[in-house]
Formats: structure tokens, sequence, C-alpha cells
């Protein structure tokens, strides 16, 4: 190949690279698809003082993974009330902990808890996949539910869920609240693409850690891997409890009595049993 051509060549390569990068950056994320019944509605928030009100709280009722009656709610919650935070870490294979999926669940005074799950939004007939996520494949949404609908219809119907006992003052708790429904409401407005690895679940479940409480967390590869991450939590003194984290593990498990309570009404204080000290 002579200079001309190579120099051709080369010119080709960088118009079609510059196309493909401006084809790539062009692409915005939408709110307005057609979405899986489980992701059709975003939640919505206000705010005033102590006093919260969600609307689209999920609260679905499960006869198997893929058979619901959807319902949506709306709810009160008062920040005054609110007493405990968990973490919630369902990997995706018992073989290697790698791959996973981590929400929170806030626990209040008045017997009341609420769910807060970041999520790859999908639409009819897609699957998540974990490459897939690295190529604006998805949208990002925050589904708030209850516990017997985004806890349950895992650990009922689905993978492994340990849902463990987080250490944190109320004022804490309040601000990573407070947060996380603020982040779902600009999302409304400002959808966001989904990405493996710089806007998941974990890595937001973790920027709004760090957010309330700077440098709590810093990012390593078992935060890249969320299967890990309750390791993570345990070695920095985060989960309450004094066993190792083998133990932990165990007794957080909370597949059997999810299955067995899952139509119990006392869904959140039953799996809670099981976790107890």
């Amino acid at each position: 190949m002579n200079q001309r051509a190579r120099r051709f060549l080369l010119i080709g390569l960088i118009v079609v690279s510059a196309a493909m990068v401006i084809a790539w950056t062009s692409i915005d994320a939408r709110d307005d698809r057609e979405w899986i019944p489980e992701q059709a509605r975003l939640p919505e928030s206000s705010i005033r003082g102590n006093a919260v009100h969600i609307h689209n709280v999920r609260d679905f009722r499960y006869r198997t993974r893929h058979d619901f009656t959807p319902k949506y709610q709306d709810r009160d919650y008062d920040l005054n009330k609110l007493v405990s935070v968990w973490y919630v870490l369902s990997p995706f294979s018992e073989g290697w902990r790698g791959p996973a999926h981590s929400f929170v669940s806030f626990g209040f005074s008045d017997s009341t808890f609420v769910a807060i799950s970041v999520e790859a939004r999908r639409e009819p007939g897609e699957t998540y996949n974990v490459l897939k996520g690295l190529f604006k494949r998805f949208e990002i949404m925050y589904v708030v539910g209850n516990e017997r609908d985004l806890i349950g219809q895992r650990a009922a119907f689905g993978d492994p869920v340990y849902l463990y006992p987080i250490k944190a003052k109320p004022e804490k708790m309040r601000a990573m609240f407070v947060a996380m429904l603020e982040r779902a409401n600009t999302l409304r407005t400002n959808p966001e693409f989904y990405n493996t690895v710089t806007n998941n679940c974990t890595s937001n479940v973790l920027a709004h850690v760090n957010q309330v409480a700077p440098n709590t967390v810093s990012a390593g590869i078992k935060t890249l891997l969320p299967g890990y991450t309750d390791e993570v939590a345990h070695q920095l003194g985060l989960i309450d409890t004094d066993l190792d984290i083998t133990a932990a593990r165990e007794r957080y498990l909370v597949n059997a009595r999810a299955k067995r309570f899952i139509n119990d009404s006392a869904f959140s204080f039953k799996i809670r049993e099981a976790v107890a000290p």
C-alpha cells in the first residue's frame, strides 16, 4: 500500500470513528418508552419538613416471580419515626458472589418499612445482561416499594437474599432516605442510562452513603463486584453484628421465611425473626 492509500485509509478511519462517537453521544436516555409492568411507574415524592409523601409506592402481590397482581399506593412517612436502615443483597449465583443486586430498606417506629431499589429499567422482551448494561441499553430508575414486594419476590421465588441491619445515626438515616427520594425525583425529569460499572444499583447506594457520611466506602474490586459488598460493609463495621462474615451470611439469609410468609401482612417482621440476635 502506497503512502497516498495509507493516508486515505487513515482519514477514513478517523471519519468513521468520529461518526461513531457522535452517534454514541447523541443517544439520549428517555422515559417515554413502553416498560415492563414492574417498572412502568416512576415514584414521585414531596418532602415538607419531616412529612414525606410518596406517590407510586409499589405493592405487587406475587404468586410466582413473574405472575403477580400489580398495585401502587400513595404513602406518607414521618422522618422523626425513621429508626432503622437495612442493606439487602441478592447474589445472582451461589457459586460466585460477584454479580448481585443490592438495595436498601428503611424501618419506621410505626411498624412500616419502605425499600428503595435502583434498577436497570427494561422494555418488554428485554432481559438484563451485564454486557448490555455497558452500552446504553437500559435507562436507570429508582423503585420505591414495600418489602413484601421488593424483598419477597426475590427471596421467595428467586436468588439468595441477605437482609443486614446497618449501624447508623438517626440523622444519617434521614439524610440518606431524603437523598434517595430526591434523586428518584430528578430521574423523572432528567432520565439517565444505566451503566454496569458507573451507574448501577450498588454504585448509587454507595454514592448515597458517601454523600451523607463522606469517605465511608472507597471504590475497589469488591464494590465493582456487588456480591462482595456485604464483606466490605462488615469490614468497615457498618453491619450491626458481632458475627464474622460467614456466620453473618448464615444468620441474615431470609429466603426460607420469605417463602413461608410471602402472603403474610406481617412479612417484614416475620423475615426479621430469622435475623434476630
